[in-house]
This record gives structure tokens, C-alpha cells and sequence, in this order.
């Protein structure tokens, strides 16, 4: 399952970690971000132990959103040694983000 990840976490979950990170900036009222949110969780899955994935609900946690120029929801940035590597804004198909973060691997 996707970590929750809010402003106080962000940095020890995504910008210290040792895996790449995939974060899904999104919103409850956002229909998209929701369309979004199984595939989400499919990726939990199928990356667990190897990648970190988790979402920031904007609405609650703007400080990140902010500062990675989070404009329009649902983006998904992957992270690899602190860095953004990855940028989707929008819902792209699932294979879209597996072969972003397979890159890294």
C-alpha cells in the first residue's frame, strides 16, 4: 500500500531514501487524482522492497507541492538520491510510470 506521505515526513521518506520514490501529488475532490489512485497502488505492489511509494494529499500538505512546482493534480514525481528524475503531470497509463521508475533499477 502507498505510504501517506506529508510535509513533517517528506524529507526523511523521499529525499533520504536509499530507493527511488515515487510520489503522487493529489487531492480527494480531484476526479482524476482518484482514476489515478489504484494504479497507485498497483505500483506499491508490484515494486515493494525495491521502490517507495506514496502520495502527499496537497490540500494538507502544500509546503512540497510547492516548492517541486506543483501547479495541476495529479503529478507524479519520481525521486532518485534526493532528486526529482521524473515528472508525469496528469493520469498516464500504468506502463507509463513502470517504465520511468524500471529505468532505475
Amino acid at each position: 500500500m502507498a505510504l501517506e506521505i506529508t510535509d513533517a515526513t517528506f524529507e526523511d521518506v523521499v529525499l533520504k531514501s536509499d530507493k527511488p520514490v515515487i510520489v503522487d501529488f493529489w487531492a480527494e475532490w480531484c476526479g482524476p487524482c482518484k482514476m489515478l489512485g489504484p494504479v497507485i497502488e498497483e505500483l506499491s505492489g508490484d515494486f515493494a522492497g525495491k521502490v517507495v511509494v506514496g502520495k502527499v494529499d496537497v490540500d494538507a500538505n502544500q509546503d512540497f507541492a510547492s516548492k517541486y512546482g506543483v501547479r495541476n493534480i495529479p503529478t507524479v514525481l519520481i525521486f532518485q538520491n534526493g532528486e526529482v528524475v521524473g515528472r508525469q503531470v496528469g493520469v498516464a497509463p500504468k506502463q507509463t510510470y513502470v517504465d520511468a521508475v524500471s529505468s532505475l533499477l
